[in-house]
């Protein structure tokens, strides 16, 4: 089906909570609101919402402006279309808690309100998630006097609010994705502390492919329960499923026939790859119905018994696939895996309900211990005549994660793949730059007819030449056909335009001037020798930047008490030059930098990813208030006919955690106008 019609709110968990017409009440109340002063901020919704239902009835005037106060630290923060809609939300839950009461025609999206009064959490993923941390980190030096946690209670959440237990689940589940010599690890955390704690987490979280969208630091001090679980649960899935790559698990060439099914292989996102695998197992038991998901195909627990008389047959038990009860043979099935040396991860009643987490979790871990694959295969050989892509992976992995921190409606699991169809990318554009797509002639997914595709994608290519991107030789059906090179160019002028534009609408929107790479350049030498510093950069590929010291005395000169300059090596050899490397990622998203470089890109200085986090320190230095900056350098000094604007400080993408979105010490504002970048 063609167009879109209605109301796009860019975070989806906001649009899947309220209906169109909804929207359009709440919309029209909003611009009411507004053009009361020309502009609404915090302070004046309490007031202001008294005509509001439920809000308005149910809660005072003092009341609304308490619990506004004590949810947010600036109420002169101006207030957008969909902060305005978080903030109803949340009244609106506040306000039925009070009363006890919702009515019974209230629509989905009051029940759905962010609140943990509102919202129930799984106790046995909970358990089961428990069990996990207390088997991963129960050794850890700083964790180890806290766990194990019992999971009967919710110490879980109390443990994990100074952000150390999530930042070293992170590393448990892609190893030295922080440097832990960046978290902060006292007994005692002062509030400043742990929201650097709750920053680096949930930066850290993004950077290898959680979706953090709705989760703020805030969630984390108010104890959450459902947000944290959410989180921790995705970091846990991320953990089990890293081996289901043939780059970790070259064995998995057995599962396809030829070089075109290893290139297909190569495209799935793991879940499909482990239920390919699962598959190719049952097959060999003779096993007939095909598992297509991880709830619904396995609640009578035969396929679970097929799979691990294949895997493990010296501990097979007859009496598994004899029996008739379901609950009977999920136990059955479970004390084989006990027996094999497998982590349960589920009970027998989860395999019976169908927990799709669970049960995800439980064969990914089967997997891990025991894939029943050979180490002989004919077809490994063939992945060495592969070329080696190592760039070109790098690259669509940044992509990859910057796009999903957007909080697209599609997860991208490979960005050649799951961009064809267009939809994405226009998605991702119209929250670069909103109202630039025409939804009227764009085709929503599904989509069967090529055509179509190829619609999406001229849009998508019309749409970057009127952003001024180089597009010589680049057509929609290049798009869909998944054309490598030309797709990583379009992303990265995409997002190198989103880095400009936040730059340039947050300081220098009143004379609408362009920011340049020239610019950036100059801040950043400008900021280090301003701070007393000899280190220059010449340029974003100056070899000299491998060493990390430039960007130490950065991120120092920015904000003095960041750097632990006992920490720092002198960079000479490689692996000094990763520990900086490192170590300044993690700094930088500890600051607030939304980031998804890796230290490989620092060391072999990427020209690309070193402008990346270049701007992304500036912006977050330039969005801090004027008090609070750490030198006395003119901003005007490093960027000529610029004025101090930030109440034009708004972006399309700040409420999304974006490239540069910081969590936790500035409640965001979003752009509602369209812009053009010049690449």
């Amino acid at each position: 089906m063609s167009g879109y019609v209605g109301i796009i709110v860019s975070d989806p968990s906001l649009q899947n909570q309220f209906t169109q017409v909804e929207l359009r009440s709440l919309k029209s109340h909003f611009m009411s609101m507004r053009r009361e002063s020309g502009k609404l901020t915090l302070r004046d919704l309490a007031s202001r919402m008294s005509r509001l239902k439920v809000v308005g009835e149910n809660l005072t005037e003092e009341e609304r402006a308490s619990f506004i106060q004590d949810l947010y630290q600036n109420l002169d923060d101006e207030v957008d279309f969909e902060f305005f809609l978080k903030v109803y939300l949340k009244l609106h839950a506040h306000a039925n808690a009070r009363t006890g009461t919702v009515a019974k025609n209230s629509s989905a999206f009051l029940k759905a309100a962010t609140t943990t009064l509102l919202h129930t959490i799984s106790e046995p993923e909970k358990a089961s998630y428990v069990a996990h941390i207390n088997n991963y980190l129960g050794k850890d030096d700083f964790l180890k006097k806290y766990l194990p946690v019992d999971s009967s209670t919710n110490d879980l959440f109390e443990i994990a609010k100074d952000g150390v237990l999530l930042c070293k689940l992170i590393n448990v589940a892609v190893p030295g994705t922080i440097d832990e010599r960046a978290i902060n690890t006292k007994r005692v955390l002062n509030p400043w502390e742990r929201n650097e704690n709750h920053t680096l987490c949930l930066n850290s979280a993004k950077a290898i492919g959680c979706t953090v969208v709705n989760i703020g630091t805030q969630d984390f001090i108010e104890g959450r329960r459902h947000l944290m679980l959410g989180l921790i649960s995705q970091i846990i899935k991320i953990q089990l499923l890293a081996d289901l790559s043939l780059k970790k698990t070259p064995q998995l060439v057995e599962l396809v026939d030829d070089s075109k099914d290893v290139e297909e292989l190569m495209s799935l996102p793991p879940e499909k790859i482990l239920l390919r695998w699962m598959n190719f197992q049952l097959k060999k038991a003779g096993y007939r119905k095909i598992v297509t998901n991880f709830s619904s195909d396995v609640k009578d627990a035969e396929a679970y018994a097929h799979l691990l008389n294949v895997l493990a047959p010296e501990y097979s038990n007859p009496s598994t696939l004899a029996m008739k009860d379901h609950f009977g043979r999920a136990k059955l099935v479970l004390e084989h895996a006990d027996r094999m040396g497998c982590k349960r991860y589920l009970t027998a009643k989860d395999i019976v309900e169908g927990s799709p987490n669970l049960n995800l979790a439980f064969v990914a871990h089967i997997f891990q211990h025991r894939n029943g694959l050979s180490t002989q295969t004919k077809q490994i050989s063939f992945l060495e005549t592969l070329p080696d892509d190592t760039q070109i992976s790098r690259e669509e992995r940044a992509f990859r994660f910057w796009m999903n921190s957007l909080g697209n409606s599609t997860y991208i699991d490979n960005v050649f793949e799951d961009l064809r169809n267009g939809w994405v990318l226009l998605e991702t554009l119209e929250k670069v730059s909103p109202g630039i797509v025409n939804w009227k002639i764009a085709n929503k997914p599904p989509i069967k007819l090529p055509f179509r595709k190829v619609e999406n994608c001229n849009q998508v290519v019309k749409i970057g030449k009127q952003l001024k991107f180089s597009l010589v030789n680049i057509a929609g059906n290049d798009i869909v056909q998944g054309n490598k090179k030309l797709i990583l160019a379009y992303l990265w002028q995409l997002m190198r335009c989103n880095i400009l534009q936040l730059l340039k609408n947050l300081r220098f929107h009143s004379h609408g001037k362009e920011i340049t790479d020239a610019d950036i350049l100059k801040w950043a030498n400008t900021k280090v020798r301003g701070a007393g510093r000899q280190s220059h950069m010449e340029s974003f590929k100056d070899r000299s930047l491998s060493d990390g010291i430039f960007f130490l005395e950065l991120l120092s000169s920015v904000q003095p008490r960041a750097v632990n300059w006992s920490l720092v090596t002198k960079g000479v050899t490689d692996e000094e030059k990763k520990m900086n490397a490192t170590y300044i990622i993690s700094i930088a998203r500890k600051l607030g930098c939304s980031i998804f470089l890796l230290p490989e890109d620092i060391t072999e200085v990427n020209q690309k990813m070193i402008l990346t986090l270049t701007a992304s320190i500036m912006y977050w230095f330039l969005k801090q208030p004027v008090e609070e900056k750490s030198n006395g350098t003119s901003d005007s000094e490093t960027i000529s006919n610029s004025t101090v604007d930030d109440s034009a400080s708004e972006s399309s993408l700040e409420e999304n955690g974006n490239l540069f979105a910081g969590t936790g010490l500035i409640e965001k504002k979003r752009r509602e106008k369209s812009y053009v970048c010049n690449s």
